[in-house]
């Protein structure tokens, strides 16, 4: 299901497509460049290979040539729910309306799916993704101390209803 979704937001086209195993290289730069906790190419591609539960999007570039990935979604569906795993734009494509593209078009493919909520876990200190979550209507419900490392770090754990 190619080019899910075409978005122009602040001068940047890019589309929403699904991940794509030759993908792997530039999602993992950029899960590098975002401080993300590692997951590292291996546990993506077997993700994309093993688990029919997944949800793996990316955005990419229309203004490349060469398609390149400047955005990506990770995560997974169980029962109603849908955890999202990592979400994280280029360090060059920030504050574009990325990773709010990314976000609903996962819960775009969630909903059909009978996914009622999404929960996620963010930084406490990654205050920009906190108000781009609730904007988006995810509200606070817990704090998970010591949740993240290098650096050690509590998660804020956030949620939204969907209908």
């Amino acid at each position: 299901m190619a080019d899910l979704r075409r978005t122009t937001e602040m001068h940047v086209t890019f589309s929403i497509d699904r991940m794509r195993e030759r993908d792997l290289l530039q999602v993992v730069d950029i899960e590098e460049a975002s401080g993300l906790n590692r997951w590292g190419y291996d546990s993506y591609r077997r993700e994309m290979l093993k688990n029919p539960t997944s949800v793996l999007l990316v955005a990419r570039s229309s203004h490349t040539t060469d398609s390149e990935v400047i955005g990506f979604f990770a995560g997974w569906t169980v029962e109603d729910e849908m955890h999202v795993n990592n979400i994280a734009a280029h360090p060059g494509y920030r504050r574009m309306g990325i990773g709010k593209s990314l976000m609903q078009t996962a819960i775009d493919i969630a909903r059909p799916c009978g996914v009622k909520i999404v929960v996620l876990e963010v930084r406490a200190s990654n205050e920009s993704a906190q108000s781009l979550y609730r904007k988006l209507g995810f509200r606070f419900v817990a704090r998970r101390r010591d949740y993240y490392r290098f650096p050690t770090e509590d998660a804020m754990v956030m949620k939204l209803a969907i209908d």
